[in-house]
């Protein structure tokens, strides 16, 4: 079966093109919504498609874009599809089928050029850090809360907010230092 997904960004754009070439392509059920496409997660009718095909289906998009924002983003769609026997494909982009060979190398690419892409970013990070140390302005991960200390102060009587002012944490974390010391009834 032939399962279409159709999203646009914004209330004020139409889907009614998507749907066509979706229901062109032969698309049995058409699953669309209007929300923005930065997190699949954050998209009720994505992850309904994605609940609703089975083995042998295929997942047709009229671009990538409609469903991914990155490289790293739409492998782990392919891969998530691909192992429960799904294809996918991009009707506009006509290489991009995973259930033809060509499009399974496709991905095969698509998996190198993402972990190149985290390696490079990582290459950055680490720059960005020495150079910020060599500026003498790294300051680094923040040190874990320090529970005894925390506990010892609310113990002595002093308020979580107090506490969390003097020992520079959040609040919240004092709170949850304080709430995992307390005994459940």
């Amino acid at each position: 079966m032939l399962v279409g997904y159709a999203r646009v960004s914004s209330a004020g754009q139409s889907l009614d093109i998507q749907r066509e070439q979706l229901t062109a392509a032969g698309c049995e059920r058409i699953f669309d919504e209007k929300k923005s496409g930065r997190e699949a997660a954050n998209r009720p009718a994505l992850k309904e498609a994605l609940e609703f095909v089975r083995e042998g289906d295929t997942l047709v998009v009229t671009r990538l874009d409609r469903l991914a924002r990155s490289i790293i983003d739409l492998r782990q769609m392919a891969d998530g599809l691909a192992a429960n026997s799904v294809g996918l494909r991009a009707l506009q982009q006509a290489e991009f089928d995973t259930t033809s060979s060509t499009g399974r190398a496709v991905i095969g690419l698509l998996g190198v050029m993402a972990e190149f892409e985290n390696d490079l970013r990582r290459e950055r990070q680490l720059e960005g850090i020495a150079k910020a140390k060599a500026e003498g302005v790294y300051r680094g991960r923040k040190p874990s809360i320090d529970a005894v200390a925390v506990r010892a102060a609310l113990a002595a009587g002093e308020s979580p907010s107090a506490v969390a002012k003097r020992l520079g944490y959040a609040r919240s974390s004092i709170y949850r230092v304080k709430d995992a010391a307390t005994p459940a009834s």
